[in-house]
């Protein structure tokens, strides 16, 4: 095992270093353009051009990957990616943040594209589970610690854009100096909507629903801790909380899973996401540690919800199916982040900052009521029949092809 994670170090390497600079982006974004007096609803729109772009990406990146190769595109999209994270420090402007936003999401989706399809060709049948894992948790860890490069320089500076911009630019090295052989092309990704929702309508509502929920999170959450008057330590420290808790507690929850009714499962953990929302709603300006509590059980919660929607679809699915509906579900969760951030942020315009948490409880308390819904009309699988459980992150749509589940 060991020497299969050394022969693609490279890899991982470049992964890490580039999420680095993406974690830190974001959050200084969102709490550039509260420092800006842009409104929430118009942070919300500009944040919401990120899953816009990652949408237009997962089908424009594979062409290019096919046309000119895998080091080429991630060069080129290392130029666009760093060039667009100078200009939001260049031009502070909602209108100008917006069409840089869609560009930075292709330029990310191209990223994840170029590794994750790399990766595929050289794990072996065998190890892909295994090293599925270890790259769902560097990218999580590694946005989780991004946040807090925030604490180098400030949010609102030219700084902070440029440092983000070398991360971005020091991913290229690893790329380019690897000895693997690259592979040949890249699948493009089909939408099979209406098929999807007909065998998984459940499926189908959690893969959009956890896009409104986390879309929200990754677009406003710094936001709102920065209109709560967070210092710009507490602000890395919440972010990363419910980051560090996605990725630590999926795979006990989908441990539970594969043993039970998978539908009573994903119920409980809307009903706990929505539990937390409210928790962080009440001890937000009242106790620090239970603040923190509640973050990272909602991160480990609302996290999971996207990894149980994909294990119940494929629960419904013959094997040969499982890719292209997990590559539908993966479009359906990018445009449920596109939405999420224009309406959590008219809660929070409306409501004010503690808006994004009830936004969030609404989004997840609507998601327990319809699996409860399903399980009235309904029969459940077997548990016996139950496919096994696999821990996700929104990454780039080449990574369903590392899905175990796919073999």
């Amino acid at each position: 095992m060991l020497s299969k994670i050394n022969s693609i170090f490279s890899l991982l390497l470049a992964i890490t270093i580039l999420q680095l600079g993406n974690g830190l982006l974001g959050t200084a974004l969102s709490i550039h353009a509260g420092l800006e007096s842009f409104s929430d609803a118009v942070i919300g729109i500009i944040m919401s051009a990120f899953f816009i772009g990652f949408i237009i990406g997962s089908y424009i990146c594979p062409r290019l990957i096919s046309q000119v190769g895998h080091i080429r595109t991630f060069a080129v999209l290392a130029a666009f990616g760093s060039v667009s994270v100078l200009l939001h420090g260049l031009i502070v402007d909602p209108v100008a943040w917006w069409f840089l936003r869609i560009i930075s999401g292709i330029s990310m989706v191209g990223f994840y594209l170029v590794m994750e399809s790399w990766l595929i060709t050289l794990i072996p049948g065998q190890f892909r589970g295994k090293i599925f894992s270890i790259y769902v948790a560097i990218t999580l860890f590694s946005l989780g610690v991004g946040q807090y490069l925030i604490l180098f320089y400030g949010a609102g500076t030219l700084a902070t854009y440029a440092l983000c911009a070398i991360f971005f630019t020091l991913s290229l090295v690893p790329i380019s100096i690897t000895r693997l052989s690259q592979p040949a092309q890249v699948a493009i990704p089909k939408l099979i909507l209406r098929r999807l929702i007909n065998i998984s309508p459940l499926g189908v509502a959690g893969a959009l629903v956890t896009g409104l929920g986390n879309g929200a999170f990754w677009g406003l959450g710094a936001l709102y801790a920065h209109n709560m008057g967070y210092s710009e330590a507490e602000i890395a420290f919440f972010m990363s909380a419910v980051i560090f808790g996605g990725a630590l507690l999926q795979l006990p929850i989908g441990s539970l899973s594969d043993r039970f009714d998978r539908r009573k499962v994903l119920m409980v953990v809307c009903v706990f996401a929505t539990l937390m929302a409210l928790g962080i709603f009440i001890f937000s300006q009242q106790s620090q540690l239970m603040l923190m509590l509640s973050a990272i059980l909602y991160g480990g919660f609302s996290f999971s919800v996207y990894s149980l929607a994909v294990a119940h679809t494929n629960d419904h699915i013959e094997p040969a199916e499982v890719m292209d509906a997990t590559q539908g579900l993966l479009l359906v969760n990018g445009i449920g982040a596109a939405i999420g951030p224009v309406i959590a942020g008219v809660f929070m315009q409306s409501i004010g900052a503690q808006g994004l948490m009830i936004y969030f409880a609404i989004v997840f308390g609507v998601l327990a009521l319809f699996v409860l819904y399903r399980m009235g009309v309904s029969t459940p699988i077997p548990n016996e029949e139950q496919g096994d459980f696999v821990a996700m992150a929104r990454t780039g749509t080449a990574a369903v092809e590392m899905d175990p589940r796919t073999e």
